[in-house]
């Protein structure tokens, strides 16, 4: 019988706002999914057509990690517990995690690889990818109804010029990464007004 390998990736690493979203994914040897590649290669209509497949034909589990957690535990740290949670929710378990990176989170409830571009490089990596991704641009979409005035929704959190106008016309709402520098600033007064 062949081992169980689970394709572990995150989404959400860089923004201001929003969770950090991790995905661990067992592929089906016998229902391949056509057209796989990182997540960050692939149009948002293609992205959501793979993550219908995958999680037809696939072993999954998708893992958020909200921003008073990241600001609690800094980002790194959240990415990792967040990679160790998805990992340990699969069931039936992994008997390996091949995790996109170069950091393996200790604790892992199996033997585990890092691999640099590893959502590049195998297929389990880029369909964790995807289901991360999507999750969590879903997500953000959701926050920009309830704070419509951010654009969360055009943005998905990351620090675009018009993200930064409206924290610094606006303030951070509840879903803002207060440990993030422009975050930070904002909530100190430190803006860099000219």
């Amino acid at each position: 019988m062949s081992s169980r390998i689970a394709g572990v990736d995150e989404a959400g690493r860089g923004p201001l706002a929003g969770p950090v979203v991790v995905a661990a994914v067992i592929l089906d040897p016998l229902r391949p999914v056509a057209g796989l590649a990182d997540s960050k290669t692939l149009s948002p209509e293609r992205r959501a057509e793979l993550a219908i497949a995958i999680k037809a034909s696939s072993i999954y589990a998708v893992i958020e990690v909200d921003a008073p957690t990241i600001d609690r535990m800094n980002i790194l740290a959240a990415t990792l517990h967040g990679m160790r949670q998805a990992v340990h929710a699969l069931d039936p378990p992994a008997d390996e995690a091949w995790i996109d990176g170069n950091r393996i989170p200790k604790n892992m409830p199996c033997a585990s690889t890092a691999f640099v571009k590893g959502d590049a490089r195998f297929s389990c990596i880029s369909a964790a990818s995807i289901l991360a991704k999507t999750h969590r641009d879903e997500q953000m979409i959701a926050y920009a109804a309830q704070f419509p005035e951010y654009g969360f929704d055009e943005h998905m959190g990351y620090p675009t010029p018009a993200h930064l106008a409206a924290l610094k016309r606006l303030g951070p709402c509840s879903i803002h990464r207060r440990s993030f520098r422009p975050v930070r600033d904002v909530l100190c007064g430190e803006f860099g007004f000219s």
